[in-house]
Parts: structure tokens; C-alpha cells; sequence
């Protein structure tokens, strides 16, 4: 009886000390309108410190599946978890199905010490309840996942909190809330693989630089009037260093920077809210 005890009172203290690491599969149901309306879905998460990165696979069977880059953020003061899917990485769909970018409130739960007994779940929507074209109704619905392996890592960081050095290549001050970045490649294409950081919250995890831009839409107020966005290289491509052309659209200010990473330092600009009236 005593041991029974004894294990009821450190199951909080395990679940709260939690690393999400690693493999979870389940089932994530969509409305009836759906292409699949119940279908697999597997999380490969890293865990560091609360910031999550990772991928989303979704997929009813061989021949139809999507892959998709997901950051997020863990608190283990509430076990809740909160994800977003902000790119795709691979597609394979039948003709007439359009993808979803998710997003998704989750929270972890464990019932036992075993693996087989940790689980998160929650509900997800998709921003403005449309598909990828902006057309297509995505309406939201409910996902459950049960951990498949652990990833078990020491001192694991962040890049960006890693030994390089934050060079400050421009500081901007905007009259507008809304801030939309585009990141391409800066002339040839050389596989550059870039992160990027906001406030040190991930939004943009291990994605290839191209001539087709990667999007980041930000919001910036009088509470909150600084956004510090990181750029890390990940690789040095064919040609070094990693470089990256950075598009910024705020309210009538348009700027065009040209940004560096290397193996030693990465790009930061920072974004200054100063309202006009």
C-alpha cells in the first residue's frame, strides 16, 4: 500500500518534469467535408527547454500523405502544448484534395511510468478555416497521440542559443502593428538552410532557401514594441556563407536587406514600434 502511495505522488512531479522529445502517433479527425476524415498522424518533436521544432506526417495511406515543418512551445507548469504547422515540406495528394496548415492546442497527459502511457491531445483549426489556396474550407477538429519512442538527449540547445554571436544588421522603427517578411535565396540557388528566431521562439525550422520565398507575418504593439528576428544558418550551402534576401512589408515602409550566417555569427534585425500618432 505504501509503495502505491509513494508512486501516486511522483507521477505529477514526472509529468511536469517532462521531455516531449521524440516519436507520437495517433489519429487526427477532420469534418465530414474532409478529404480524409479520420486519418494517421505521427509527431517527431525536439524539446528544448519548452521550445518544440519538429515535423507533422499526415497520412490515410501510401499514396497519399503530406509532411510538414511544426514549431511550437511546452509548458510544463500547465502540460500544455501548443503547436503550428507553418510550412510543407512534402505533398502527395489526390487531385482534388488541398492541404491544411495547422494549429494546434494540445495538452499532455500520463497515466502510468510506461512510454505506451503518455499521451497529448486537444482540438486544431487552420488559420481563417481555409486550406493552403485560401479558398477551401478547412474547418477544425480533434487529434489524440500516444508516445511511440523517447529521444533521450543531454545539453541539448537551441542554435541560436549555441556559441554564435548575434550580429545586428539593421534596427528598424515601424508605425505600423503588422510586419510581413519574405526570405529568399540571395542569387544562386546553393541550398542554403536556414532557422529563424523571434523574441528566441522559433518560426521557421531547417527550411532550403529558393527563389520562392519563405512568409513570416509578425505583430509588434505598444506592450510589446521590440521584435528581435534571428536568422541561423544551418548549413554554409555550396558557396559560403549562408545568405539570405530579406523582403519587409510594413504599412507603406518597404525594406530590402541582405542577411549573412555563418558557422560564428547570426543575422539579427530588430524591429522598433513607434506609432506616428
Amino acid at each position: 500500500m505504501l509503495i502505491r502511495v509513494f508512486i501516486a505522488l511522483l507521477l505529477p512531479t514526472i509529468a511536469l518534469s517532462q521531455d516531449l522529445s521524440g516519436k507520437w502517433a495517433g489519429r487526427l479527425v477532420m469534418a465530414p467535408t474532409g478529404c480524409f476524415p479520420v486519418y494517421t498522424i505521427q509527431f517527431e518533436l525536439t524539446d528544448s527547454a519548452g521550445i518544440i521544432t519538429g515535423t507533422a506526417l499526415h497520412y490515410s495511406d501510401s499514396f497519399n500523405y503530406i509532411k510538414k515543418n511544426i514549431v511550437g512551445s511546452f509548458s510544463k507548469d500547465s502540460n500544455r502544448l501548443l503547436l503550428e504547422e507553418n510550412s510543407l515540406l512534402a505533398v502527395n495528394l489526390k487531385q482534388d484534395c488541398v492541404p491544411c496548415l495547422k494549429k494546434y492546442t494540445l495538452t499532455y497527459h500520463r497515466g502510468g511510468i510506461a512510454i505506451a502511457d503518455e499521451q497529448i491531445r486537444g482540438t486544431w483549426i487552420s488559420p481563417a478555416d481555409k486550406a493552403t489556396d485560401g479558398k477551401t474550407n478547412c474547418d477544425p477538429g480533434t487529434i489524440v497521440l500516444n508516445r511511440v519512442t523517447k529521444l533521450e538527449r543531454k545539453n541539448v540547445s537551441p542554435a541560436l542559443t549555441q556559441t554564435k554571436t548575434n550580429v545586428l544588421v539593421r534596427e528598424i522603427k515601424l508605425d505600423s502593428c503588422t510586419i510581413e517578411i519574405e526570405l529568399f535565396d540571395n542569387g544562386q540557388i546553393d541550398k542554403d538552410t536556414v532557422s529563424v528566431y523571434v523574441n528566441n521562439r522559433p518560426v521557421v525550422y531547417h527550411q532550403m532557401l529558393k527563389a520562392q520565398p519563405i512568409p513570416i507575418r509578425l505583430s509588434i504593439h505598444a506592450k510589446k514594441n521590440i521584435q528581435e528576428v534571428v536568422m541561423v544558418g544551418e548549413n554554409l550551402g555550396t558557396i559560403p556563407p549562408n545568405t539570405a534576401l530579406m523582403i519587409i512589408k510594413a504599412g507603406e515602409q518597404r525594406y530590402q536587406l541582405y542577411l549573412a550566417a555563418d558557422e560564428k555569427r547570426n543575422a539579427l534585425v530588430r524591429f522598433i514600434y513607434e506609432p506616428t500618432h
